[in-house]
């Protein structure tokens, strides 16, 4: 990794930056007209959420990793890892990687009992990173969502 480059505990004042490359992954991930996600939402809500960002000497956000405390009921308190992103022009710098540490680093400290994440099938760059730091990538299970809309009609 680049030594200009620095790993730190995201703030309030980061929020700006961190919906940028919120934007920037879902127009990767070819679903930008998904994100509905606002600073003043991240900052009502900012009790439910963490995040590590990968800065430049220049103050520029070029990744970031947002993580939440779950808890699954087979293994207990676990790190959910919603969203790992650097910025195509500075990525095979191993950011994302120095981002994946950070998050191992508090998930042992947090005496995790499991870390996950999700992966689109088509990323073969990151199932490739992922599977190189050792992950075990599952294949069976499916993901269920209700958007808002879905979450206020359900049932009626």
């Amino acid at each position: 990794m680049d030594s200009n480059i620095i790993i730190r505990t995201a703030t309030e004042v980061d929020f700006s930056g961190i919906l940028m490359l919120i934007k920037e992954l879902a127009a990767f991930e070819k679903a930008s007209e998904k994100v509905t996600n606002s600073v003043e939402l991240m900052n009502k809500e900012k009790e439910l959420f963490r995040c590590f960002v990968a800065e430049t000497e220049s103050k520029e956000l070029v990744g970031m990793a947002l993580y939440f405390f779950a808890y699954y009921t087979w293994v207990g308190k676990s790190l959910y890892l919603e969203d790992i992103y650097v910025k195509e022009s500075y990525r095979k710098q191993k950011i994302g990687t120095a981002l994946l540490k950070k998050i191992f680093e508090i998930a042992n400290a947090e005496d995790c009992k499991r870390v996950r994440w999700q992966v689109l099938s088509w990323n073969e760059a990151a199932i490739q990173m992922y599977i190189k730091s050792g992950a075990d990538i599952d294949d069976e299970w499916l993901n269920c969502n209700f958007d808002s809309t879905g979450i206020k009609n359900f049932g009626k």
